[in-house]
């Protein structure tokens, strides 16, 4: 619709945009009082006439991102006591007991750019509560932040995390709901790795995304083009575990926007299209403890300490257990293939890039895991909060064993019906969510692979785009 003057809602130049959203988050990185947060942001709402609507996030149990639009007054009035049916989600509760709360986590405050989002509105992210106020055990953005608080409270341990997050960019806009009626993705580019001539479309793409990023207070590092054709990745800073699974929602959020402002899609299935590279998520991990990285140790092997040596031995010895947490979909098997550059190997390396972890070469401020086998669209929190606990918590092999596995070449599942199995038997993986939340993530992964054939063969199947987590459209889930 054609604006007309009439109507003045906020938008911001980017620069300033940066400087509000780096100013939120040095707010949450330093741990200021939520309540003195809350004041500020009710206050900052109330005089800003030009903010029409408030964005309120939460992300479902497979990490599918959803969003309300709450009008700024209503908000005000309502923050304690807004609502949602649970049982339209995927994975939540049941239609007999639907009723979910959401508590607003008011120092997860975005503006944001009104070119891409829309003027007059801001964002902000949620805690979904039972109906008592109690946190709701599906809530995996939640859990994580939880668990953050405990390890800070317990000995000040902060988890840092950073993500390099591969997508592609396809013709079209859409391009995932259509492909049960296409077949095939277009791709904008037949460039490769490192190469994409200034002001072509997968350039002009990547440039307008990453201002987008920086505007919105991602610590912006670098970003390219990939591999495959049509492939990019966009790197930022490490950050806090919570703010760095909010960031990678927001990413795809941001790259989907941008490419739809360009009449294009912006893809994270992990393996959309055959004989080419899929897309990673490679999730580098540290932790910080009186502001000294604990996993250095210039003296330790490949530059590590014994605490991440432990921290990768845990993860090594429960890999086929939490493989479904980092590969959640039937697609993000089709990435897990040695014929393109996969990590599908059991084991912990500095150099060879077929392992599941990698140990960069970094020095004390940047020491770290690298796991490499994980695809785009796992669940964010799901995935640190699983990493993060199971590295610090998770069960170690046995003495006589650890130096068998360590060094003999294991392999991560190669089908999400394996994956699936062992996830089921897993007792660590009951402890780790609980019986109600496991059992609950294992029913809609049974129901998206039960929806596609068991032979899968080497082509991408029509199906696995159709019932792709990140494919939202109702109409399309209902086709068995």
């Amino acid at each position: 619709m054609e604006r007309t003057g009439l109507r003045d809602f906020l938008e911001i130049p980017y620069d300033k945009l940066e400087e509000m959203n780096l100013e939120a988050k040095e707010q949450r990185t330093a741990g200021v009082s939520s309540g003195k947060v809350e004041e500020q942001r009710r206050r900052y709402l109330a005089e800003e006439k030009r903010i029409k609507a408030v964005t309120v996030c939460f992300s479902d149990i497979e990490g599918r991102l959803h969003m309300l639009d709450y009008d700024k007054k209503f908000l005000l009035r309502s923050a304690d006591n807004l609502t949602f049916d649970g049982s339209s989600i995927r994975g939540f509760t049941v239609q007999q007991e639907s009723d979910l709360r959401m508590a607003i986590d008011w120092p997860t405050f975005y503006w944001l750019p009104s070119d891409i989002f829309g003027p007059g509105k801001v964002l902000v992210f949620a805690d979904v509560l039972n109906r008592d106020g109690s946190p709701y055990e599906a809530d995996t953005r939640g859990r994580l932040k939880a668990y953050t608080a405990s390890l800070f409270a317990k000995d000040g341990t902060i988890a840092n995390v950073a993500t390099e997050i591969e997508g592609f960019l396809f013709k079209g806009t859409e391009a995932e709901r259509h492909y049960p009626e296409t077949g095939c993705f277009e791709f904008i580019s037949k460039g490769g790795y490192y190469h994409s001539l200034p002001k072509e479309p997968l350039r002009e793409f990547i440039d307008t995304a990453a201002e987008v990023q920086r505007a919105m207070g991602f610590d912006n590092e670098k970003d390219h083009p990939e591999v495959a054709p049509s492939q990019f990745e966009m790197n930022w800073g490490y950050e806090e575990a919570t703010i760095a699974a909010d960031q990678i929602q927001l990413y795809k959020l941001a790259c989907r926007r941008v490419a739809h402002h360009f009449g294009l899609t912006a893809s994270f299935l992990p393996k959309p299209v055959t004989d080419i590279n899929g897309n990673g998520m490679h999730t580098n991990i540290s932790l910080m403890r009186n502001e000294k990285n604990i996993f250095h140790d210039s003296q330790g092997e490949d530059g590590l300490s014994e605490a991440g040596w432990s921290f990768i031995e845990r993860i090594l010895h429960s890999a086929p257990d939490v493989c479904l947490t980092m590969n959640s979909s039937v697609n993000a098997y089709r990435r897990l293939d040695p014929a393109y550059e996969a990590p599908n190997q059991i084991k912990a390396s500095a150099v060879n890039r077929a392992s599941m972890i990698r140990i960069p070469l970094a020095n004390e401020r940047s020491a770290r895991i690298e796991v490499r086998s994980v695809a785009p669209d796992a669940n964010p929190y799901l995935l640190v909060h699983t990493l993060l606990k199971t590295g610090l918590e998770g069960p170690l092999p046995e003495v006589d064993d650890a130096e068998g596995k360590r060094t003999r070449t294991r392999f991560l599942p190669d089908n999400v019906y394996d994956a699936m199995r062992n996830f089921k038997a897993s007792k660590w993986m009951m402890d780790l969510l609980g019986e109600d939340v496991h059992g609950k993530y294992l029913e809609v992964k049974q129901a998206a692979a039960d929806r596609c054939p068991r032979a899968l063969g080497n082509q991408i199947k029509r199906s696995e785009v159709q019932f792709h987590h990140e494919v939202t459209n109702q109409w399309l889930w209902s086709k068995f």
